[in-house]
């Protein structure tokens, strides 16, 4: 396994930062990022945090968690399917820094990646939960692993643990489970028709809060029964703090939000920042930590609903691209996007401001460019970059968006399949939505393809769609070529490749040839089609860092083994077919390739691009110009 090499700055974390926490006595705050660091601040001084110590892993990391009885022990959870506790003591007698780390224990059995941990009241066990559905307990002094605490059918997200004990768990399954491992009778299960994905115990332990994708808080008692139900947005809730003596409680939402509510539900504040990732809230002394798009958490005081602390600079991470008018656009986290010329060795960036919000999809019609946005807004705009209009919010992230016929198609987080008025970007309709979130959507025949994470693969158009196949798990992404070829990535780390051909009544599909094509260790996040659709040549991107080819022929079936053609830095993000024979591939990385298909068949990489040092040149060019 390659250990993510992003090369962070001395003052943050170099990719948004997935979840805080609290020292107990709040003087410390851990940050986990999907840069593979955890840092420590001094958050003592609540409007000035600083960077203290960091800490790493080989893959992002998902989770941080302080002991309860031992306040310098960390447990910190990554994608690499470990989990680390370290000892973290603080600096000499009278230094206002941190010792040095020490690596306790690793926690190396875990199956998939681990999502998040909670330990037991007696602050030597910990519970771990993870992307196949456990939840796992482990003794942290020897490593021993003590059984499952429970087990959903679905991703796993969060867990908390009670001052006496008993175990939450929640899952996109739609399940919350409470089980007590020391009396395994203690137990109660309760489904809800929405992904649960954030949970949280009251410091008492009396009332169990969890978030629900359908925007709605419910407070739970100990045996699951709802003592009240809060609607906060429009769009998914995401995570939950309560307030040091549960008089509130904080929940992050995917509107980019701080929602805050007293115990009976009444709203007092919102906090709106498209900067903040509310995928993570702590509460500690009056002050909340949120997550961030950008390099260090939010600190805000939730009693007045005042920004106490920002982060200070903006991720150019790519999440999306298209081609307009022979230049290459790339969606960033920063909500921007970036444009150059990729045929030639040394471009001329413009950075354009789109959103607040990172832009997540990307597609164009030869004159205009639309970008979809974590906030779930949609924005259509010229070449220049100026905004010419926007959607009212379509009530969840916005990963994928396609031009078909004479609409936009949108794909959100919830599984909408939303058609938009291509000029005015009006709502024209809804289709049948999948049962997850739409990874991705690309024209085929007079229609599109969609892909999500219900596993499937579908055609057709906006009201009258079939399914394709289906994988083993979510799928990330979906390709077509010359109107007969498609392939898609899936976590279960495949890519399936197609040939199809109109059915005998003219209106649906028929795969004639299919393969399963197999090399990356880990989920494959993107793919691309080159060459004759007859048989095309395969390239897909992994979470492991690696670019892969495949060949194909007519008369291949069955399991095939791709050849690796090149490493990134980070994972692989998205990919763009500039034409039959090129490919942009692009890295959370910042590094963009130019792959080419030669006279030979064989792939090759043309030509490289850096996003970080377009995105400075650009900016370098706006001040100069302003000046």
């Amino acid at each position: 396994m390659r250990t993510i090499d992003l090369r962070p700055g001395p003052d943050g974390h170099a990719a948004p930062v997935t979840d805080v926490a609290f020292r107990p006595d709040g003087a410390r705050l851990a940050t986990s990022s999907y840069d593979g660091t955890v840092l420590l601040w001094d958050v003592s001084a609540p409007g000035r945090p600083r960077p203290l110590t960091r800490l790493h892993h080989r893959r992002l990391v998902n989770a941080v968690r302080w002991n309860p009885v031992r306040p310098d022990v960390l447990a910190t959870a990554s994608a690499d399917k470990t989990v680390a506790v370290w000892r973290i003591p603080d600096g000499p007698r009278g230094a206002s820094g941190t010792g040095e780390p020490e690596l306790l224990t690793v926690l190396a059995r875990h199956t998939d990646d681990v999502n998040a941990v909670a330990w037991m009241p007696d602050g030597d066990r910990l519970i771990c939960v993870s992307e196949d559905g456990r939840a796992t307990l482990w003794d942290t002094r020897t490593g021993a692993f003590g059984g499952e605490a429970a087990s959903h059918a679905a991703h796993c997200m969060m867990v908390s643990v009670s001052r006496d004990g008993l175990v939450a768990t929640v899952g996109e399954d739609g399940m919350v489970a409470v089980t007590d491992p020391d009396h395994p009778g203690r137990t109660a299960e309760r489904r809800v028709p929405a992904s649960v994905e954030g949970c949280a115990w009251s410091h008492e332990g009396t009332t169990l809060a969890i978030t629900r994708d359908d925007g709605v808080v419910e407070l739970l008692a100990r045996d699951l029964t709802v003592l009240r139900t809060v609607t906060v947005a429009r769009t998914a809730a995401r995570a939950v703090a309560w307030a040091e003596d549960d008089s509130s409680f904080a929940v992050g939402a995917y509107d980019g939000c701080l929602h805050v509510f007293d115990a009976d539900g009444r709203r007092l504040h919102r906090v709106r920042d498209a900067r903040m990732w509310p995928r993570s809230v702590a509460v500690s002394q009056g002050r909340a930590a949120v997550g961030s798009f950008w390099n260090g958490p939010h600190l805000i005081d939730p009693a007045t609903a005042t920004p106490l602390a920002e982060p200070a600079a903006p991720h150019h991470g790519p999440n999306a691209m298209a081609l307009l008018d022979g230049e290459l656009l790339v969606g960033c986290d920063s909500g921007t996007v970036l444009a150059f010329d990729p045929g030639t060795t040394a471009p001329r960036a413009r950075l354009m401001p789109v959103s607040d919000s990172p832009v997540l999809s990307l597609t164009a019609d030869g004159e205009h460019f639309y970008a979809g946005t974590y906030a779930g807004i949609v924005h259509r705009c010229n070449a220049a970059g100026e905004l010419l209009a926007v959607t009212d919010p379509l009530g969840a992230p916005v990963p994928s968006l396609c031009r078909t016929g004479d609409r936009l198609v949108a794909g959100t987080y919830n599984g909408a399949l939303i058609g938009l008025d291509p000029a005015s970007l009006a709502e024209t309709g809804r289709g049948e939505p999948h049962d997850g979130s739409v990874k991705s959507l690309v024209p085929f025949g007079d229609g599109f393809a969609s892909a999500a994470t219900d596993r499937t693969v579908a055609l057709g158009g906006l009201y009258d769609r079939t399914v394709l196949w289906e994988h083993g798990n979510l799928v990330n992404a979906v390709a077509t070529l010359g109107g007969r070829a498609v392939a898609t990535a899936s976590r279960d780390h495949t890519v399936q490749v197609g040939l199809l051909e109109r059915a005998d009544d003219g209106r649906g599909w028929e795969v004639v040839r299919r393969a399963t094509l197999l090399g990356p260790d880990e989920s494959v996040k993107c793919v691309a089609l080159l060459g004759d659709p007859r048989s095309p040549v395969v390239l897909a991107g992994s979470y492991d860092f690696g670019l892969y080819r495949w060949r194909t022929d007519e008369e291949g079936t069955g399991l095939r083994t791709g050849r690796l053609v090149e490493e990134f830095r980070q994972g692989v993000s998205c990919m763009l077919a500039l034409d039959e024979r090129r490919v942009a591939v692009a890295g959370w990385d910042g590094q963009i390739l130019i792959v080419e298909l030669d006279a030979d068949g064989e792939v090759r990489v043309r030509r490289r691009f850096d996003v970080g040092a377009l995105a400075g040149q650009a900016l370098r060019d706006a001040w100069a110009v302003a000046s």
